[in-house]
């Protein structure tokens, strides 16, 4: 855990992620259970804690008190991604976070932002494009859990379909003529991604599945 930048003071060890999730599964949700699991401040208790939380009984103001004792990337990437972007506060709480100075609070506006881009199936177009100046703007921090969460963010946005694509690879270039470093690394490797065949093929695959079911659905 140590070697991939993982916080362990307050980790047990040896309980991996499938683990957890049996575990999660057999609970089932119980939003008193998760903020007793996280009180407990075990590192692996934490991780479970939003697995079993249910996002209707989420509050703001717990948000903040657990973005507030963000101390490792892999707890900031389950919380943010098992539970807090299904809260009604998860598109306010992206833009919020990603303003914030302190790096796991701010790495949770952007992770926020990734698990957004692919869960949320109802959002529009125009809701992710108005993320991508922030991720434009946010591109040069140095700070590695925040670029990559950075990174994260412009790569899922431009995935979801052909018109964000597009926009997440202009977004790219603009962000790679920044110049700093970390900008750089952050649109280089978006791009590598983004404009990989592979990733253009599934686009394209989606996008004749979408078309051919509009067309069913109008009888034609």
């Amino acid at each position: 855990m140590a070697r991939f930048g993982i916080e362990t003071g307050g980790a047990l060890g040896g309980i991996g992620l499938p683990r957890l999730r049996a575990l999660a599964k057999r609970i089932g949700k119980d939003h008193q259970l998760a903020e007793e699991l996280w009180r407990s401040q075990i590192h692996e208790a934490r991780i479970l804690a939003a697995m079993v939380d249910d996002p209707g009984a989420v509050t703001e103001m717990q948000m903040e008190a657990w973005a507030a004792e963000f101390d490792s990337w892999d707890i900031v990437d389950g919380v943010c991604s098992s539970l807090f972007d299904k809260t009604p506060f998860a598109w306010a709480k992206a833009l919020e976070w990603s303003s914030r100075e302190e790096e796991f609070v701010k790495r949770a506006g952007f992770t926020m932002m990734a698990a957004l881009a692919v869960h949320d199936k109802k959002a529009m177009d125009e809701a992710f494009l108005t993320l991508l100046p922030i991720v434009e703007r946010e591109a040069g921090d140095p700070r590695n859990f925040v670029r990559k969460a950075v990174n994260w963010a412009l790569r899922q946005i431009g995935k979801r379909n052909p018109a964000l694509n597009a926009a997440a690879i202009a977004c790219a270039e603009r962000i790679h003529s920044e110049g700093t470093r970390s900008a750089k690394w952050v649109a280089s490797d978006a791009l590598r991604e983004l404009q990989s065949a592979a990733v253009q093929a599934r686009l394209r695959s989606r996008a004749t599945r979408a078309t051919g079911g509009e067309r069913r659905a109008r009888g034609q």
